[in-house]
């Protein structure tokens, strides 16, 4: 199948636009057409090569696309069918068989290793292999190389842009707080960084009925973003200590914390802000695989205080993401107030209005 993709040569470099050939799909594999993938901070980040990634690499992985050939054992879609692309999982591990797939056993492998389980690779140009399989996708591409396990039906009238980004970081941070941290209703929340997944946890919050939410953001126009969707109270950590600052609003601390950041500074301020048997969730991923978090061990243990790493909002995707169709459908879960769209041969202008703040989520269509 020959195509298209956004390809990264070297680490930090732009993308280029090249012409890639996919393999037809093995037995187990599905070949999607993609015509929207949404922008994540997790691509950025592997895009730096920090996390040890093969280069030349084609990224993304909020898809969103029309199944064009399935190989063989393909049961749960059909080509012609529209779906929505999410991480992969195993799905014979003990985490995935307790609806844990999130926390696959072979995550890692089957997310960031950017080959199939053999070790070869679904895309090549004129020089040999492309890594993909990116999230078990690859999304910033004419055509992704899936299995069933990371693919979602949706319906034939399903707006593909609006959904894509539901597949990694709406679902990551609307499950932050819904499933990682069962946030009640009337309990506080409070979210460290108004980006995407952070303005997602805003709606999750609301979703739960929190009775009070706030959002701690540098950004003024970010903090206004996540008043509209539902924020009570918006802090500027340039203004002073946030611990203090969300003291003064909840003077008993906060029940739940989601840190989207990554900035270890950050973090060990909200340490200071939770309140007995509080949780604090780690959504962020810092910019250094060393990054260490000090643990005032003390008042951890004292006031029985509970930190949690977070990886897709804990989500079952099977179950979640319709779930998420559903709320967006009911007006519950307007993404489309951070989203910004753009044509895909214009990918590193989207990423670079990413970094400097001028879009919150950018979205990606292919031409049809």
């Amino acid at each position: 199948m020959q195509g298209t993709a956004a390809v990264l040569r070297e680490p930090n470099k732009p993308y280029s636009i090249e012409p890639i050939r996919f393999d037809a799909p093995r037995a187990g594999e599905i070949l999607v057409r993609i015509h929207a993938v949404g922008i994540c901070h997790t691509d950025m980040v592997f895009a730096s090569g920090a996390m040890g990634s093969p280069f030349p690499l084609i990224l993304g992985h909020e898809g969103a696309g029309v199944v064009e050939q399935v190989g063989d054992g393909i049961t749960k879609v059909r080509p012609g069918q529209k779906v929505l692309l999410t991480f992969n999982s195993c799905g014979q591990c003990s985490q995935c068989h307790s609806g844990d797939p999130a926390y696959c056993h072979d995550f890692v492998g089957l997310n960031f290793a950017c080959v199939r389980p053999d070790g070869s690779s679904c895309a090549h140009d004129d020089s040999g292999p492309v890594a993909a399989r990116f999230f078990g996708q690859s999304s910033f591409a004419s055509h992704a190389i899936a299995q069933e396990r990371n693919v979602i039906a949706l319906p034939d009238d399903a707006d593909l842009t609006t959904l894509a980004p539901l597949g990694c970081g709406v679902q990551t941070g609307v499950g932050a707080v819904l499933r990682s941290l069962n946030a009640q209703a009337g309990s506080s929340l409070v979210i460290v960084g108004g980006g995407a997944v952070g303005l997602s946890a805003v709606l999750g919050g609301k979703i739960a009925g929190c009775a009070s939410i706030i959002m701690i953001e540098p950004q003024q126009a970010r903090r206004q973003l996540a008043l509209e969707l539902g924020a009570d109270h918006v802090i500027d950590p340039a203004t002073g200590e946030t611990a203090e600052q969300v003291r003064a609003i909840l003077p008993q601390g906060a029940h739940n914390i989601v840190d989207t950041s990554g900035n270890v500074g950050a973090i060990s301020a909200a340490l200071g802000m939770l309140a007995p048997h509080g949780a604090l969730g780690l959504v962020g991923v810092p910019g250094s695989l060393d990054a260490v978090l000090p643990l005032p061990i003390v008042p951890a243990i004292t006031y029985g205080y509970t930190i949690k790493g977070i990886i897709e909002g804990d989500s079952d995707p099977d179950t979640f993401l319709p779930e998420l169709i559903a709320l967006h459908a009911a007006g519950k879960l307007p993404t489309e107030k951070f989203s910004t769209i753009y044509p895909f041969d214009q990918i590193n202008e989207a990423i670079a209005d990413s970094h400097s703040g001028k879009c919150v989520k950018a979205i990606l269509e292919l031409p049809a």
